[in-house]
């Protein structure tokens, strides 16, 4: 099972996903492999690439509140591309539809979004996304548990 944190810490909230795979990283969950991306559309395809499961966390824009969390199943629900220019250029909701196209994405793709208020260069977390990162970690890591272990009742898995 992998967890991959995508953004870039130096553009504000678009850090959200690594610092969630830092945190779980830290924790060092067995069966989860975390990795950062920045999100670059390819290495994306490849990260995903033959693994039985894969949560993505991101930032993301959807006009919500600032902070809000968004948990999506990829393998049914597509991602919304966000409105006007990606810092990743194509990236996440692209990776997953051409994934799809090509009959490539993992048989599990869970998407954590968090709504960012500020993605500006030089920017660190805005006050919504900081205050609600430890709500999102906490979700990642018992989602991701759940999936490296399915056979194992949630007590023995914490």
């Amino acid at each position: 099972m992998r967890v991959i944190g995508v953004g870039r810490t130096v553009r504000g909230d678009d850090g959200a996903g690594p610092h969630v795979a830092r945190a779980l990283a830290a924790m060092a969950l067995d069966g989860v492999v975390v990795t950062e991306c920045p999100g670059e559309f390819d290495a994306l395809l490849e990260l995903w690439e033959g693994a039985s499961a894969v949560i993505v966390v991101d930032a993301i824009r959807s006009g919500a509140a600032p902070g809000t969390l968004v948990r999506l199943d990829a393998t049914v629900t597509r991602v919304p591309a966000p409105a006007g220019t990606s810092s990743h250029g194509f990236g996440l909701a692209e990776a997953i539809e051409f994934g799809r196209t090509l009959r490539r994405l993992p048989p599990v793709l869970v998407v954590y979004g968090i709504e960012a208020a500020d993605m500006r260069p030089g920017a660190g977390l805005s006050p919504a996304v900081a205050a609600t990162l430890p709500a999102l970690v906490n979700a990642v890591r018992a989602e991701a548990v759940s999936l490296a272990n399915p056979g194992q009742p949630p007590a023995a898995r914490v």
